[in-house]
């Protein structure tokens, strides 16, 4: 059925057409698309028009292209968080109506770096909990996370148990995590954690790297959780200054 029904451009009205597809369910989650040749027959569109419509919904993480393979449509985020909101990664896993659980790989008492040092604020010999673990939803792993913790902050038993380090610290803490300070940096194939956490070749990481504070400025956990791109999606609420 050709798409040649309003005065847009060709390729925008594609772009629509093949989202209301992918939505209707003709095309479903990881199937591979017809052909270019033949998708563009489909449509009544010539090729180079269908490759620019491609190209933007590829951009738009609507769908992905693996060389000498195919087109295929991605998989929606099963998570999505406003990333000015601090929340736990347990709590977004069950916010999304699944059950989180967690598989620790280490967890270990090892002497601050430098860089260690400067981001915590302790001395350079200062002893930290470094936390190896990756996190699961409904049994599936969709981060993978690295914590360091300042040891002196836990004078007792350390539960390195908890689900959520913010819990932890609720609990066990002289003071509970306030604030933090994030970045995100993206990911593609990495080779360990990529391994870790079931990746396809094509599936992109999200590194969120985050230095925590007390309501008193203090920082006292540093973390990088890797997450899965095709599961999570994070937005970030602006205004007009």
């Amino acid at each position: 059925m050709s798409i040649k029904q309003d005065n847009r451009h060709l390729y925008l009205q594609v772009i629509d057409r093949l989202k209301k597809d992918i939505e209707e369910g003709i095309y479903k989650e990881k199937e591979k698309l017809p052909s270019e040749f033949e998708l563009a027959k489909q449509l009544g569109v010539s090729r180079a028009t269908l490759r620019e419509a491609l190209r933007i919904l590829e951009e738009e993480n609507v769908i992905i292209r693996r060389h000498g393979v195919g087109t295929f449509v991605h998989s929606k985020p099963l998570f999505t968080s406003g990333i000015e909101q601090l929340i736990s990664v347990t709590d977004m896993i069950v916010n999304a109506g699944m059950e989180p659980s967690t598989i620790f790989l280490s967890s270990a008492v090892m002497q601050a770096t430098e860089e260690d040092a400067r981001r915590l604020a302790c001395e350079p010999d200062a002893e930290l909990m470094v936390i190896e673990r990756v996190r699961t939803a409904n049994g599936v792993p969709v981060v993978y996370c690295i914590d360091k913790i300042p040891k002196v902050l836990f004078p007792g038993q350390f539960d390195a148990g908890q689900e959520s380090l913010f819990t932890l610290f609720d609990e066990q803490a002289a003071h509970p995590v306030s604030h933090a300070v994030a970045n995100i940096e993206p990911y593609g194939w990495h080779e360990k954690v990529s391994p870790i956490l079931d990746c396809e070749p094509e599936t992109a990481l999200l590194a969120l790297k985050q230095l925590h504070y007390t309501e008193n400025d203090v920082p006292v956990l540093y973390s990088v959780n890797y997450f899965r791109a095709d599961k999570f999606s994070f937005h970030v609420l602006r205004r007009r200054m």
